[in-house]
């Protein structure tokens, strides 16, 4: 028997926009607003509402926690 079928984020977003009632549109404008001088100012990311805003230019491109360590470029092997 086949496992749980995979949940994208998309319909993940999209259910809790039209089940739950969750204002897409107002979450997008509330995250715009909070890195509105990062982006001004060419910043690679934001500390805010304890969570990190990573931009590219001037569109946020994901939101990851706080304590995150991104990991060494070659993934941590030695040569």
């Amino acid at each position: 028997m086949p496992g749980k079928p995979t949940v994208t984020d998309h319909a993940v977003l999209r259910y809790l926009e039209r089940a739950h009632g969750l204002d897409v549109d107002a979450v997008r404008a509330h995250i715009a607003g909070r890195a509105m001088t990062a982006a001004e100012l060419g910043a690679l990311a934001v500390k805010i509402e304890g969570v990190r805003f990573v931009l590219a230019g001037r569109t946020v491109v994901t939101v990851i926690r706080r304590q995150w360590v991104p990991r060494p470029p070659n993934g941590g092997k030695t040569s």
